[in-house]
């Protein structure tokens, strides 16, 4: 990996707190039996988590509370060797949490509250030439904006959620990574070609949008389909995230965008094998 550039991601970090039922109770309704566990979450971190993972240096931009989520949302980081430094503690305000329960069949229903992650004002560090920032929309507009002007690299924006893009953004030229839902979403086209075409046409910028097993496609200067390896599939949760990480991780390393599309679809397959956002984001020798 490149020992200059980096992954600043400018994002949301959560902690997400999980309970598994046989199924999802009706409005209402409580249903008991069953089984917690907490994880490290936010598309942000995750994100970072997953670059990190592959080798890359990242440096996380962010904010969480002074309480004890915000520790372990923070811990969890740490332990992935990702500089911290730059995620304000924002006294009297709660870490982002996402409450999700989950039944037999994999279905689920999520309330998030988004707590210090909508308060984020980024403190970037200083930014290189070949440094890759990595955006999304679960932190504030004028957050991301922020961030995106300040940049001096590549700027890739993950728009998820789905939500309008402003102009003022768009105009900067961030490479957009949407899924296909997402897509169809920011343009009303219901072809994923279509979609990125539209998007491309706003930001005169590449775009790559995700379709799942059927990897992805890439609108640049041409067109091209990015096929997905065939895994075993457990769990798809965090396949999106790992991909934006992966791909801005082989930017920063030096990769052409093509080359580093497909090294992430690659990526993101392997990652569903194993249950869980983060669980299954796979090290850089487990993909080799």
């Amino acid at each position: 990996m490149s020992a200059t550039a980096r992954v600043i991601v400018v994002g949301s970090i959560n902690v997400d707190l999980v309970v598994t039922l046989e199924r999802l109770p009706a409005p209402g309704e409580t249903v008991s039996g069953g089984r917690f566990s907490r994880h490290g979450g936010g598309k942000g971190a995750n994100q970072a988590t997953a670059a990190a993972r592959l080798g890359a240096a990242v440096t996380m931009v962010g904010a969480v509370g002074d309480d004890d989520l915000g520790d372990e949302a923070l811990a969890l980081l740490r332990n992935e060797g990702i500089d911290v430094e730059r995620v304000a503690r924002l006294a009297g305000v709660a870490t982002g949490v996402a409450l999700i329960a989950v039944d037999a069949d994999g279905e689920n229903q999520i309330a998030v509250a988004s707590g210090a992650n909508l308060e984020l004002d980024p403190a970037l560090p200083e930014l290189g030439e070949s440094d890759v920032m990595l955006l999304n929309h679960e932190i504030s507009e004028a957050a991301r904006l922020a961030a995106a002007r300040a940049a001096r690299g590549p700027v890739v924006l993950n728009p998820a959620p789905a939500r309008p893009i402003p102009d003022e953004l768009a105009a900067l030229g961030p490479i957009l990574t949407p899924n296909a839902g997402e897509a169809r979403e920011l343009t009303g086209e219901e072809e994923p070609e279509a979609a990125a075409r539209a998007l491309r046409e706003r930001t005169g910028a590449p775009v790559l949008i995700t379709l799942g097993a059927d990897g992805a496609l890439l609108v640049a200067d041409e067109v091209a389909h990015i096929p997905a390896p065939r895994v075993q599939v457990v769990d798809t949760t965090g396949a999106g995230d790992t991909l934006n990480g992966a791909l801005a991780a082989e930017l920063a390393a030096g990769r052409d965008l093509r080359e580093a599309a497909a090294f992430a679809v690659r990526v993101a397959a392997l990652s569903t094998r194993v249950a869980g956002a983060r669980e299954g984001m796979p090290r850089r020798d487990e993909v080799t």
